[in-house]
């Protein structure tokens, strides 16, 4: 069975909005436009907004009695901009339409062609770049009211959220005129085939076909899709219709099948109990999208033939890839600089010392050994369970991922120069005669198996696929190959010393490749951190930065080894602060249940609170809005804060701006604001003016705020 992965092709220029989020975070002035502003003069476009274009159109000119026609709204974004599906995924809304028609006409909902994923940096947003066409279905009565040219005029409302690095609502007003035709009138429906209109209905999910056969499966928290169409499927998309069923994570693993698919999903973190249902659009390769409702079954899910390499290889086939997979993992730069270094140790080795550098090989090998046999034991014991797991399974733990880029930030700093960390951990060197020598080697197994375990070097995906299809004994068979694979290159080196002389005389150039083998793990360490604000789907920037300012407590830590070498308080210092670098994020990261009862907004409750002798905080926030999940996060989730608006004289409101809504933007516009965060503070007393406060909140402003406004 072969490995698919499910991207985007804009992937790579997505992450481009975590920096962008981070300067709304800081430069919070680089707010919405206005608002209010409305396009459009109510005929059908096009009207021009922010980033995109609007217009409405009709596959006709004529509508019949008791007929039906087809209008659209059609938007055409600037390129990166986007707009949404019915489910926009993890932030956004879809588009929303306001209908004026006379008597006798009846629009119908916004229909939605199947749409594309849109990777975000930790998540995922479900919509469409470049152009789309929203259909409306129009229908009319036996006797629709017309004006004095014989049409019924269509008036609409919409609005929308585009987003890029930012997010921007925005409405328009527009509307066509369509000429009533008698009953059973043959009317042009022409627009229904050709143009954006063609395309969306085109691409319209359509009922599964008979010989379909959709299950899917739940065991723990992971979900799985087994699609059987009758045909490999080189891609398949699943898009859940609802929030909150499915986690909305960047990156969907696909198993490819000789006849179908197997996607596999994580449950949204925020399920309150496990999905009955999974609702949505299958979209495939051939760019065919099928409707999805089927029950959630527990159980894992049914095993079918692929049809990759494998297939039909034999055990002995599967062992064989898997060991050449090995031998080039170390050239991946998970693995190369712990390979370095062994090397390092052979260039300082004396002829008398052969005996023992063979000897440390073997040892090195079966510290390889027993690490892939420990994982492999890991795997077939939750693969008992009924979990898909599949090699790299433990960067799926937060708390492993936050240790992994610790240790290896830790060690990428020592290889940089910044201390000396001893190569004694990690090279044989001058301790290859010393007792504790071999025990050093094996541990270094050790930890090339842990770093190795992120990468899939050529030839392993495949082998490794095989593997965890088969039954305990070949798995452990290709494992075992893998890891001989991978201790491979080191040992050939300590069983043929004069294999040395082939390698440069010491010198500074050591020191220099050292440094430069410090560059690898610095990018593996760039990426686990990526990883570990994917685990955080929810708050994986806020994840991210408490990871990052864990490194920064490394760094300090490798400071002071530097600074005071060979000094047990300076090496005590340094090992508390590595433990605050792996706590940090991981306390920083814990969920917790807020102890204040938010209301909605309401201006009529905010009066009646405040002749009441209550305090009123207003928090005017969005879920598309970063600047302000950090605020509440750091600020309003404090205990100190919450203390306070949990108090009886204070009245804590939410005012949601999510999706559009006129109350809030008035509310807004009459404090002299146009976007979010906005915080506004309304004092007990009735007569005393509104505090606006800052958009970066700290817990000394909103406190202060509080307490003078109680009074």
């Amino acid at each position: 069975m072969r490995r698919a992965t499910t991207m985007n092709a804009m992937h790579s220029l997505r992450r481009f909005r975590l920096l962008a989020a981070l300067l709304l975070t800081l430069f919070p002035g680089c707010l919405f436009a206005q608002i209010g502003t409305v396009v459009g003069n109510g005929g059908p476009g096009p009207a021009k907004a922010q980033h995109l274009t609007v217009e409405m159109i009709s596959a006709g000119p004529q509508i019949a009695a008791e007929g039906t026609q087809t209008v659209a709204f059609v938007f055409s974004m600037e390129e990166g901009w986007h707009v949404y599906w019915k489910n926009a995924g993890f932030a956004g809304f879809p588009p929303k339409v306001k209908w004026t028609v006379p008597d006798g006409i009846t629009a119908g909902p916004l229909q939605f062609t199947a749409p594309d994923r849109l990777p975000l940096d930790t998540t995922v947003d479900y919509g469409y770049q470049d152009s789309v066409a929203y259909p409306v279905t129009i229908e009319a009565g036996s006797k629709p009211k017309v004006d004095k040219n014989g049409n019924v005029h269509l008036g609409a409302e919409i609005s929308w959220l585009v987003c890029k690095q930012v997010c921007i609502p925005g409405r328009a007003n527009l509307g066509l005129d369509l000429k009533v035709a008698p009953v059973r009138t043959a009317v042009s429906h022409d627009g229904e085939k050709v143009g954006e209109l063609g395309a969306a209905l085109k691409g319209m999910p359509k009922p599964l076909p008979l010989s379909f056969r959709i299950k899917a499966t739940t065991a723990g928290d992971s979900i799985v899709l087994t699609a059987i169409t009758g045909t490999r499927e080189t891609d398949a998309e699943f898009f859940p219709a609802e929030p909150d069923v499915i986690a909305d994570v960047a990156q969907i693993e696909t198993d490819i099948l000789d006849n179908g698919a197997q996607i596999h999903f994580t449950r949204s973190p925020n399920a309150k109990t496990p999905p009955k249902q999974l609702i949505g659009v299958l979209k495939l390769a051939t760019e065919e999208s099928y409707e999805i409702d089927v029950p959630i079954m527990p159980g894992p899910p049914p095993v079918h033939a692929g049809s990759g390499k494998l297939g039909t290889a034999t055990a002995v086939g599967a062992a064989a890839l898997a060991f050449l997979g090995g031998v080039l993992l170390n050239l991946m730069p998970c693995v190369f600089p712990v390979l370095f270094l062994k090397a390092l140790s052979l260039l300082q080795t004396r002829s008398s010392q052969k005996q023992h550098v063979r000897a440390h090989g073997v040892a090195y090998t079966l510290g390889i050994v027993a690490s892939f046999w420990l994982v492999v034991a890991a795997l077939l014991a939750l693969r008992a369970e009924g979990r898909q797991l599949g090699w790299g399974f433990q960067l799926q733990s937060p708390g492993f991922v936050v240790v992994l880029t610790s240790f290896l930030f830790f060690f990428a700093l020592s290889l940089a120069g910044m201390f000396d960390f001893g190569l004694s951990l990690t090279s044989a060197g001058d301790s290859l005669t010393q007792k504790g020598g071999y025990t050093g080697s094996f541990f270094t197994g050790v930890l090339a198996t842990v770093v190795a375990t992120p990468c899939v070097g050529p030839f392993m995906g495949a082998a490794i696929g095989f593997a965890l299809a088969q039954p305990a004994p070949v798995t452990f068979l290709v494992f075992t190959a893998l890891a001989l694979g991978l201790a491979a290159p080191y040992m050939l080196l300590t069983l043929n010393p004069t294999w040395v002389r082939l390698l440069p005389r010491p010198g500074a150039w050591m020191d220099l490749l050292k440094q430069i083998t410090a560059l690898p793990l610095f990018i593996t360490v760039i990426w686990l951190v990526y990883i570990y604000g994917r685990l955080s789907a929810a708050n994986g920037i806020f994840a991210m930065s408490m990871l990052l300012g864990g490194l920064m407590l490394v760094v300090i830590a490798a400071w002071t080894l530097g600074r005071w070498p060979v000094r047990k308080w300076s090496t005590a210092v340094a090992a508390v602060l590595c433990v605050l670098a792996i706590a940090v994020p991981l306390y920083a990261s814990r969920e917790t249940k807020s102890a204040v009862t938010w209301q909605t907004f309401d201006a009529d409750a905010v009066a009646k609170a405040r002749s009441q002798g209550k305090a009123v905080f207003v928090d005017f926030t969005a879920a598309w809005c970063l600047s302000c999940q950090v605020n509440e996060r750091v600020v309003l989730k404090s205990d100190e804060v919450e203390k306070q608006l949990s108090q009886p004289n204070v009245v804590a409101m939410k005012a949601d701006w999510t999706q559009y809504d006129a109350k809030i933007t008035t509310a807004l516009q009459s404090a002299g604001r146009d976007g979010v965060p906005t915080y506004i503070v309304y004092p007990a007393n009735p007569s005393a003016p509104p505090d606006i406060l800052p958009e970066v909140l700290s817990k000394s402003v909103v406190l202060g705020a509080l307490e003078k406004d109680l009074k």
